[in-house]
């Protein structure tokens, strides 16, 4: 793609992205509409209509009432209607929503966003702290974790649990192996292995039809990849200390300008993939499944994932080797401060209820109901392997999913997101293969090396009125930079526009805040 296109690319997405930020937050947002958003429950004894609203990272999905789907409603004794949102426009949609008042019985909130906690403050959604202990798995939640969602202090979802250290470089083993290279260690190494990836056929086709990183847009901006590569250069997590101990955010920091210039260096040299920016998270795995990129900074998780599409691609063309391992995985590599990782919270966001479909606390209980027993071990199994026989085949040492692709994403993938995993994760486990084992050892190691956002429970006004602008200026601002529209000087009057469109403002209040968490 050429410069002159991504410009406008880049432009369109960030203009949209500010429109619909700015509905969200205009006066009333998020308020209930008269009659708005689907009923919780029917009020008699006959089963729970409930409305869910999820992020989806395929192109298809489960539809309603679809078999597994039929097999949760029996057993939760509720009539599901879903409704999936692309993840890559998942925060757009739930602005949207919000601002039209009506909303769906139950909404994923992907994080404690400036319309998320608008909406929670005029009273849109239940605060769900006191209902929890009646709950035989809800009432398992983690109280630290709880504290990282709470919102002035009060419960207004249930979190989706996930492992602290799952941030890590999945990358093909067997192009490495191809190149003679070593994991990579060090951010030089790193680098190196992009450059290999991209130019020294790794494959070994003698085609020049390969690059090193994939990179996909990401809801509310691209910063996925470049929130661990940051870590590695040194920056914060989000927020840190500077030298007088007060909070900075990590983008006003060198080391996250040195994390910039190094992305700008792999997109110029043509090392990620050039419409990195308007690239579906749908889609983020799909490069390294067709064997065109051979690296992906996300979660660990997804290298058993990308190795099974890989062995199933081998099987349709007739040379699939079982005992080869074609991904590995490494937590981090080694910058100025040595090994460190980006840390979820915990949680990928929380499962919120809303006042227009649950109105009343009668129905409430019922919708909480409902989430606690979707957190039995045979839900979980439902939503995460879907029907034996059918979707999975129980196997010496764990289960076999189906290799029917289009049966699995039509039918399962996606139900998962619904899940809290109270008080833990309870689906079958496939076998363990040589990448899981390594994927899972390498989530235990992360944590030790784990950087903390000290800003995390803090919730800030200043944000909560003005996070969309402030997000959208930096989320310009650095995609802008990469691609080379803009150079150092005018990042930095990107961050001046910040500070006087609010951010020394939200500076301010987020240390008043800090301070007072330390002193208590």
């Amino acid at each position: 793609m050429n410069r002159h296109k991504m410009k406008r690319l880049v432009s369109g997405a960030v203009m949209t992205t500010l429109a619909m930020s700015v509905a969200a937050c205009s006066p009333g947002a998020g308020k209930p509409a008269e009659g708005g958003g689907g009923k919780a429950a029917s009020g008699k004894d006959g089963p729970l209509d409930i409305s869910i609203m999820a992020p989806i990272f395929k192109t298809t999905y489960p539809k309603d009432h679809s078999p597994v789907a039929a097999e949760l409603e029996k057993y939760t004794n509720a009539n599901i209607h879903f409704e999936w949102t692309p993840n890559s426009s998942y925060g757009d949609k739930f602005n949207i929503t919000l601002a039209s008042g009506k909303l769906p019985t139950v909404m994923v909130a992907l994080d404690k966003g400036a319309s998320f906690v608008n909406a929670v403050r005029s009273g849109a959604f239940w605060e769900l702290g006191p209902y929890l202990k009646d709950y035989p798995n809800l009432s398992k939640a983690n109280p630290i974790v709880l504290n990282n969602t709470s919102i002035d202090g009060k419960i207004y979802g249930v979190y989706r649990a996930r492992a602290l250290g799952r941030n890590a470089i999945v990358y093909r083993k067997d192009w490495l192996e191809n190149l003679n290279m070593q994991p990579p260690k060090t951010i030089d190494d790193f680098y190196q292995m992009l450059k290999a990836f991209t130019y020294n056929d790794p494959d070994k086709n003698g085609k020049n039809d390969t690059y090193g990183m994939v990179v996909s847009k990401w809801t509310g901006g691209w910063a996925g990849p470049l929130d661990q590569i940051a870590l590695w250069f040194g920056a914060p997590n989000k927020w840190g200390e500077d030298a007088g101990g007060k909070l900075q955010p990590a983008f006003l920091t060198k080391e996250y300008m040195d994390a910039l210039k190094f992305m700008k260096k792999l997109y110029d040299e043509k090392l990620i993939n050039q419409d990195f920016a308007v690239f579906d998270t749908a889609k983020y795995n799909d490069p390294l499944n067709n064997s065109q990129a051979g690296v992906i900074v996300d979660v660990a998780d997804a290298a058993a994932r990308i190795e099974d599409k890989i062995h199933q691609a081998q099987e349709k063309a007739g040379k699939d080797d079982k005992s080869k391992q074609f991904m590995d995985v490494v937590g981090s590599v080694s910058g100025p401060k040595g090994l460190r990782a980006l840390p979820t919270s915990g949680y990928a966001g929380m499962i919120a209820i809303s006042k227009s479909g649950a109105k009343t606390e009668k129905e409430l209980r019922q919708v909480l109901g409902f989430l606690d027993k979707m957190n039995d071990e045979k839900a979980q199994i439902l939503s995460g392997n879907g029907i034996e026989g059918k979707h999975y085949t129980k196997v010496q040492g764990g289960v076999e999913p189906s290799k029917d692709t289009n049966l699995l994403e039509s039918e399962l993938e996606g139900l998962n997101q619904i899940l809290n995993f109270l008080p833990e994760d309870r689906t079958l486990k496939v076998v363990q293969t040589p990448i899981r084992q390594k994927q899972d050892q390498v989530q235990k190691e992360n944590e030790k090396i784990v950087v903390p956002n000290p800003a995390e429970p803090l919730i800030s006004n200043v944000y909560t009125q003005k996070g969309p602008q402030l997000d959208n200026i930096i989320n310009d601002a650095r995609v802008k930079f990469i691609v080379g529209q803009i150079n150092e000087a005018g990042y930095q009057a990107a961050l001046d526009l910040w500070k006087k469109s609010g951010g020394d403002d939200y500076v301010k209040e987020i240390n008043e805040l800090y301070s007072k968490s330390k002193s208590k």
